[in-house]
């Protein structure tokens, strides 16, 4: 990128502006005057206008994904296997990553940004972000079980505690649908595999004030201004 674009990039001002602060001798990079406004910068350049260091700024971009089965909640796979980033590849300009994860089999809402903040803080445990899954068992709880989870019970890694859960009637099988706010691995799947249940299908409908209404498996799309603002109020 030209000097005097990657320096309007970082907010300081127009481009034609900022070649004049080039000639003016008004720029460094690595720490020698370099006052013409082509001058290429590389990655590893430290560029610094009247003393301060220079960073671009990075246009901010939240993605809500309705995350579809057998799909790696990853960067990439060694394996080879379909990622989420597969699904926004050569579509989104800007390097995304996702929030927190989502397992192979585990299906709906997923995060993808490149806000570190607001990324820190949704996965840290402080901020108690509700999540809602609606999980599908081989058989119907039984009371005791349903008691059990409800009231809360231990793991070998710690206390497991629901907000509340429910049995969702009229879907058919064995449905039912959950909030927590723990985000540890797999933590869903283990509830119910403690009582000795088989997970047939998990898929999370709710995630820190957003829903899937409108979002088709496997598509995604760029959360409204409104929703970055309430999202940003869980944290």
């Amino acid at each position: 990128m030209r000097l005097n674009k990657y320096i309007a990039h970082c907010g300081i001002d127009s481009r034609r502006k900022t070649a004049e602060f080039v000639k003016q001798g008004l720029v460094t990079v690595n720490g020698e005057v370099v006052d013409h406004p082509a001058y290429l910068v590389k990655e590893t350049d430290v560029v610094r206008f009247r003393g301060e260091i220079l960073k671009p700024e990075v246009k901010k971009v939240y993605i809500l994904m309705n995350k579809p089965k057998n799909t790696i909640t990853s960067l990439n796979d060694e394996k080879g296997r379909k990622t989420v980033m597969d699904i926004v590849k050569n579509k989104v300009e800007e390097r995304i990553y996702p929030v927190g994860r989502l397992d192979y089999l585990t299906t709906g809402l997923l995060l993808l940004t490149n806000d570190g903040d607001l990324t820190k803080k949704l996965s840290h445990p402080s901020h108690n972000v509700p999540k809602v899954y609606q999980v599908t068992l081989d058989r119907e709880l039984t009371k005791r079980d349903f008691n059990q989870i409800e009231k809360g019970f231990e793991l070998k890694d710690g206390m497991v505690r629901v907000d509340w859960i429910r049995q969702i009637e009229g879907e058919g099988d064995y449905v039912y649908n959950l909030e927590i706010h723990m985000g540890k691995n797999r933590i869903v799947r283990r509830i119910f595999e403690n009582f000795n249940y088989s997970v047939k299908r998990l898929d999370r409908i709710y995630y820190a004030g957003l829903t899937k209404k409108g979002l088709t498996r496997g598509w995604y799309r760029h959360l409204t201004e409104r929703e970055i603002i309430m999202l940003k109020h869980f944290t």
